[in-house]
């Protein structure tokens, strides 16, 4: 009762005509600069956040969450447009957006996602009034080794379902973990892969490996094709969900969330873990597996609800540990200590406006964002109507924009070239992209809680499965391993009776 009291106090702060006013320009802001490839949710909060020094803190922060949620599915209408995400955690909206895109049903995609955004980030927002305090205790409880069982899933998962063969899957996989050991080992300061260069001592970075694989690698793809197809307008459908597909992702919406939030909550990777996941759990449950990798319009409301509960997970242990577990939480957390606010077990106590207005503002930027993206689907849609050279020396362009702003490095551009044309061979070869990016991301924090949890051990490999949590997910994972033959065993077993 005291959480709903201090809701109902803090929708009264966030529904003033001033946070009102932050709320929508932050929902719109923040989309247009998640459409743009490479500048995601976090490389917008951070170029912003010198706008706001003269903002109090309340409608500053209020603006940053309608950011967060606006980029997220700004970086999901590229990737079903365009196959090009504006931000990692919109990745797998790419796997189904896209192929529905191009067999003119792009406007539904786009529906699919801005209604999988509104109720993973409502359902998100509830549990994160609900269960703040449990769910910070869990997340403090969690150590390495279940970190590290974690990521482990995240690699089986992505390498197990995707692509035309595992092998490939694990093909890309490395490719992701190679590019992510260069710069200094964390641990020791040794360079690796670094090639004596001060500038790629700091690695490479994910928004120019994403844009890269992605952007770069399709540019140059569809230029290599160009000259054997014909550069046709794909017909954009219309802009509403019918009840068949209502039918259809009504449950995956429902799902999302209670993947996307626990891992949200946890620092195991952000929103790209469980829209991975999501993926996958879409897929197994799905009456339409033969749809998968065509344009399957589950592999895009479950993902993308699961990424909006995870927004909201994210805040809980930033706001009540002050542990950023995402980049943009990060950036945010960064924020706070610039006002002189320090986010902790008080921040509830001696910030009580802030706090609440801040998690009653997600509920009215999850209204605008909706209100706003469904009736804009067939604008966005009709990108689709550009002719693609243009279209493409578009990407080219922002993508080089992107990139460019990370560091400011000219190199960051020739990183961004050659990476395209790896994408370009992976394609070219049938490797999927996804376990690549996944590697990258997740690898370094993977290959630092491995040590961690040796260290601890005194070297013992036990120390890796002596924790229920993470004997349980290695379990997960050797299902998901064992699944094909257990499958076949399975079939095997039924037909004599039949």
């Amino acid at each position: 009762m005291d959480s709903l009291n201090s809701l109902i106090d803090g929708f009264g702060t966030a529904l003033t005509p001033v946070n009102l006013f932050w709320a929508a320009l932050g929902v719109l802001l923040g989309t247009a600069i998640g459409v743009l490839p490479g500048i995601g949710p976090a490389m917008a909060v951070a170029l912003l956040l010198p706008v706001t020094y003269g903002l109090e803190p309340t409608g500053a922060f209020i603006m940053f969450a309608g950011i967060y949620y606006g980029a997220m599915f700004g970086g999901s209408t590229t990737s079903i447009l365009l196959n090009t995400p504006g931000e990692s955690a919109a990745v797998v909206a790419a796997l189904e957006g896209n192929p529905m895109a191009k067999a003119g049903r792009g406007a539904q995609a786009l529906a699919a996602a801005a209604v999988g955004h509104f109720a993973g980030g409502m359902i998100g927002t509830i549990l994160l009034v609900a269960l703040a305090p449990t769910v910070a205790a869990l997340a403090v409880d969690i150590g390495a080794p279940d970190y590290f069982a974690i990521m482990v899933l995240a690699f089986i998962a992505v390498t197990s379902v995707l692509g035309s063969s595992r092998i490939r899957g694990l093909a890309s996989l490395l490719i992701g973990l190679t590019l992510g050991l260069v710069g200094l080992d964390q641990m020791t300061g040794q360079q690796r892969l670094t090639f004596g260069s001060l500038q790629l001592a700091d690695g490479i970075d994910v928004v120019i490996v994403a844009v890269g694989l992605f952007a770069i690698g399709e540019a140059l793809w569809v230029a290599a094709h160009l000259r054997r197809t014909t550069g046709e307008a794909i017909p954009v459908g219309r802009p509403w969900l019918g009840s068949a597909d209502v039918r259809r992702t009504w449950k995956s919406w429902l799902r999302g969330p209670v993947i996307g939030f626990p891992f949200g909550a946890i620092p195991a990777g952000g929103a790209e873990i469980p829209t991975f996941l999501s993926y996958v759990t879409e897929k197994r449950f799905s009456k339409h597996k033969e749809e998968f990798g065509k344009g399957a319009i589950e592999g895009v409301a479950g993902p993308e609800s699961a990424a909006s509960a995870s927004a909201a997970g994210t805040l809980v242990s930033m706001l009540t540990l002050g542990l950023p577990t995402t980049a943009v939480a990060a950036v945010m957390l960064a924020a706070f200590q610039q006002y002189g606010i320090q986010p902790g077990p008080l921040l509830f106590e001696r910030e009580p406006d802030l706090v609440w207005g801040l998690i009653a503002s997600l509920f009215v930027g999850m209204v605008l964002l909706l209100a706003l993206n469904l009736p804009l689907a067939p604008l966005w849609a009709k990108l689709l109507r550009i002719p693609r050279p243009y279209l493409y020396a578009g990407i080219l362009f922002f993508a080089a924009v992107g990139a460019y702003a990370v560091g400011g490095e000219a190199l960051d551009l020739v990183i961004l070239l050659a990476i395209g044309l790896i994408g370009f061979g992976m394609r070219r070869y049938g490797l999927p992209v996804l376990p690549a990016v996944i590697g990258v991301i997740l690898g370094p924090a993977a290959e630092q809680q491995l040590r961690r949890a040796l260290q601890i051990s005194d070297g013992s490999v036990t120390g890796l499965v002596d924790t229920p949590f993470s004997v349980t997910v290695y379990a997960v994972i050797a299902v998901l391993l064992a699944w094909p033959w257990l499958k076949k065993l399975i079939t095997r077993g039924r037909r004599p009776a039949q």
